[in-house]
């Protein structure tokens, strides 16, 4: 078991959020769905994206989700970038620096793995070219960064 679990309360649509993720990220899974009654809507339930489990809960509209937490996915190219940018954009909202909302409120940052490389570099001029040229991005294009 997992000593910690990150739990996500939705408005009533957990199931629906269940299936949106299993269809987005490889090998992710729905491991469990729990009923009130046998076919009643889901009331709580768990899925695992890269070996990673989630709960959640049908809480109703108490809670809404916010920026303060934000899930990273550490993309090897662009490819995988432009992939989940656009899976988890559908019906979101796009932020910057990497960072969009998704249509359930849930915050990611779509990140490639080069990212840490640009911004860390030792040349001082290339590694402000790189910040600032990301600080005017939306989703990352790593190219442009090395460009800049």
């Amino acid at each position: 078991m997992q000593k910690i679990l990150p739990f996500l309360w939705f408005d009533n649509n957990a199931e629906e959020a269940l299936n949106y993720y299993v269809s987005i990220f490889p090998d992710a899974e729905i491991t469990a769905i729990n009923r009130q009654t046998p076919d009643g809507p889901l009331f709580t339930g768990s899925f695992r994206i890269f070996n990673q489990n989630y709960g959640v809960l049908n809480g109703g509209s108490q809670f809404k989700f916010n920026e303060a937490i934000s899930f990273v996915v550490n993309c090897k190219d662009q490819t995988e970038v432009d992939y989940y940018w656009e899976k988890l954009c559908d019906g979101g909202k796009e932020l910057m620096c990497g960072w969009l909302t998704d249509k359930y409120g849930i915050t990611w940052q779509i990140i490639p793995e080069e990212l840490p490389q640009l911004l860390n570099q030792p040349d001082a001029e290339k590694r402000k070219r790189a910040i600032d040229a990301m600080m005017q991005m939306k989703k990352i294009e790593i190219e442009v960064m090395k460009n800049a």
